[in-house]
């Protein structure tokens, strides 16, 4: 059955401004029956890296979270710390860069809370049946939050062809544990050119899988749960990731994810996206490329795969960026995503999440 999507564009009047839009489409998605009385409510969303400029602006952040308010419930922004190291990877860092970056509490209305904790390993083990996982890590905020409202920066990404709604929650509400698993089928491994021997990765690891011999730290895979901690403990940044696993798979695992996400919700859910500053590549960098196509607009929808199916298509319909270096002449119809990330097939996150029950990709758009 088709889900509903809802559309707005980018056109505003003197009485009706683009804030009033986004107020109008978390009315058509019943936002009242997603919040719970006094209940805590996750506003999913990425703060950007330091440097990148592209994520979504913090007013808009600031009129979901007043109409939270005004349904009576408790609101507060989160994200999830990043595998990789960089200005997020601990809950220090990651929400310096969010003020910096324009989230302080006098201009959003509402604290910022890293779900999974100071390292990325507060987290929840939530049983799902999925073809790769029996078991998902997710954030212990995120769990324990009675509503989740994911908002999206719709944009490229060059595992996943794009990235929208289902990674939002999918690797962003993993733990580190999670998000490892996601990108590798191994586990970390030490650069012993940055390796100085100082033992800190070997104190802190709690499964004694981490030594030193010849004043250089060593993993043993036998041991390594895959945790990921000593990635971002590492003072020299010695410790890295693995990164093999190939896209089919890794949109398979973050769908899984996005399902675990999920699964003590209910109906208590919604999703915005947000089709601006249309980037060939992800928020974690720490710059953003010029666009792929011109700005299109803001979608809403209980549905995260049908709002990811309408994005891509609203995205395709459009005439490719002359500023881009990616889509330059591409006309209206062309697939951009597979313009930029042309060894994947992004369509395998939304057939299997379709599959897996998470949604459909048929879907009415509806414009107000």
């Amino acid at each position: 059955m088709a889900s509903t999507v809802y559309f707005a564009d980018l056109r505003t009047e003197v009485k009706r401004n683009l804030l009033d839009k986004v107020e109008e489409l978390l009315e058509r998605v019943e936002l009242s029956k997603r919040i719970k009385p006094k209940g805590m409510v996750a506003i999913k969303l990425h703060f950007g890296e330091r440097g990148n400029t592209a994520y979504i602006r913090p007013i808009f952040l600031r009129r979901i979270i007043e109409q939270v308010k005004k349904l009576g419930g408790t609101p507060f922004l989160t994200d999830t710390n990043t595998l990789y190291g960089g200005t997020r990877s601990d809950a220090v860092s990651h929400i310096a860069t969010a003020v910096e970056n324009g989230f302080a509490f006098s201009v959003v209305g509402a604290p910022i809370i890293i779900a999974d904790g100071l390292v990325g390993n507060a987290s929840v083990r939530v049983s799902i049946e999925g073809k790769t996982y029996r078991e998902v890590s997710i954030a212990h905020e995120i769990y324990y939050a009675d509503s989740l409202i994911g908002v999206a920066h719709f944009k490229g990404h060059e595992l996943s062809g794009f990235g929208g709604a289902i990674k939002n929650i999918g690797m962003g509400c993993a733990s580190r544990e999670g998000k490892l698993s996601q990108h590798s089928t191994l586990g970390p491994k030490v650069k012993r050119k940055g390796c100085v021997g100082c033992g800190t990765c070997a104190e802190w690891c709690a499964y004694g899988a981490i030594e030193i011999r010849d004043e250089k730290a060593f993993i043993d895979p036998d041991r390594c749960v895959g945790c990921g901690e000593c990635i971002v403990i590492c003072p020299q940044e010695a410790i890295q990731i693995q990164w093999n696993e190939a896209s089919p798979e890794f949109q398979r695992k973050m769908v899984e994810y996005a399902y675990g996400t999920l699964k003590n919700k209910g109906e208590r859910v919604a999703f915005l996206s947000f089709i601006t500053q249309v980037s060939p590549y992800c928020d974690c960098y720490g710059n953003s490329d010029a666009p792929i196509v011109g700005d299109v607009g803001i979608l809403a929808s209980i549905d995260p795969v049908a709002i990811d199916q309408a994005s891509v298509d609203l995205v395709n319909a459009q005439p490719g960026s002359s500023v881009s270096p990616y889509t330059t002449g591409l006309p209206p119809g062309e697939d951009k995503f597979r313009a930029v990330h042309k060894e994947v097939d992004w369509e395998v996150q939304l057939a299997y999440g379709e599959e897996m029950g998470l949604g459909s990709r048929e879907y009415e758009l509806v414009r107000i």
